[in-house]
């Protein structure tokens, strides 16, 4: 698939329908456990599959699971049957422990169960792209040495947080090309720990390692996601330079403010609380919500509907046919008001 294509296709005749960021909550459609999700290729694949038979998603999105790399470095995960898996402890407390650090081949650790699940889903999968879920390079720098820490650090010590930026980008060039070998039409990279960091901060220690990893992945064959949740807009010139296809962004801002910082040829997703409206809402309150957001992008036509961020586990899938049905509603509403001017 020809994605730069595709994107062209989207800005033209945007199709209407929504690209959350949906992977987790297909474990109620399969039966399984978050905890037996995360550990087989296999059940990701068909978790991946029922979730494209259920809705019309613009793409799909393998498991959006922020402990995999870090734990193919080495670092500690726990998990559980309801939850996403998270890192725990700190592997990396000194310029010694980053310079001994061992970039991993791909395929480490659970990084194979995740090679395995696109690879599965691009055979199972027809109809849409198939995106690989994969951390960006600072938040995967923040696993390994703790988010407060690496703060710390950037004051104390950058040197060494360059030098596990350095290991974390390599890996992930690495590792994503590895899903563009297997099939996969692109990838979502999540960066949030690089909402934290102010403009100048996000222009040493995030943007330009995404820009490399962006330059070496990127093609017509093959797109990138960014994905931050935190408040983009102070360093949106930063966000925008490092070259990805399409944004997407989280509930912490105003999407209007931010699409109006975009180009118009970049296609800019979000952001539906995954929280308060997924996870706790009611099917009135995602469809209030959902309908509004619409209301307010209309006009926007590298806008794409999309959850604020990962939709948890847990979420009712009561709530996710709602969000869907209320975007189907609203782009048959829009078609019946354009053929009745015509």
């Amino acid at each position: 698939m020809n994605m730069v294509e595709w994107v062209k296709t989207q800005l033209r005749n945007p199709s209407g329908n929504p690209l959350p960021v949906l992977s987790f909550p297909g474990i109620q459609l399969i039966g399984v456990t978050v905890r037996e999700l995360v550990h087989s290729g296999e059940l990701q694949a068909i978790c991946m599959k029922a979730i494209a038979d259920r809705y019309p998603t613009l793409a799909s999105v393998s498991n959006m699971d922020l402990s995999v790399e870090a734990e193919a470095f080495g670092a500690t995960t726990r998990y559980s049957d309801d939850e996403v898996p998270s890192v725990t402890g700190r592997l990396v407390q000194s310029r010694e422990d980053a310079e001994r650090l061992v970039v991993p081949a791909v395929g480490t650790a659970r990084t194979g169960e995740c090679i395995k699940a696109v690879t599965l889903a691009t055979k199972l999968i027809k109809d849409r792209p198939v995106l690989a879920g994969v951390i960006g390079p600072f938040s995967l720098a923040g696993r390994l040495m703790d988010l407060t820490e690496i703060m710390y650090m950037a004051v104390d010590e950058p040197e060494t947080v360059h030098l596990l930026l350095e290991k974390a980008t390599d890996f992930l060039i690495d590792y994503i090309r590895a899903f563009k070998r297997i099939g996969a039409n692109g990838v979502v990279m999540a960066e949030p720990a690089a909402g934290l960091l102010s403009p100048d901060w996000n222009d040493e220690f995030s943007a330009p390692y995404v820009k490399r990893i962006v330059d070496a992945v990127q093609d017509e064959s093959f797109m990138v996601v960014y994905h931050n949740c935190g408040n983009v807009i102070p360093m949106m010139s930063g966000v925008v330079g490092n070259g990805a296809m399409a944004y997407h962004f989280g509930n912490a801002i105003s999407l209007p403010d931010a699409i109006a910082r975009m180009p118009a040829d970049r296609l800019v997703l979000g952001n539906i609380d995954p929280s308060s409206q997924f996870a706790n809402g009611t099917p009135e309150s995602i469809r209030s919500a959902t309908l509004a957001l619409l209301e307010k992008m209309e006009g926007h036509s590298n806008f794409i509907l999309s959850s604020g961020c990962d939709i948890p586990p847990q979420s009712p899938l009561a709530n996710i046919d709602a969000f869907f049905q209320a975007a189907a509603d609203f782009e048959q509403a829009h078609e019946g008001e354009a053929e009745h001017c015509a």
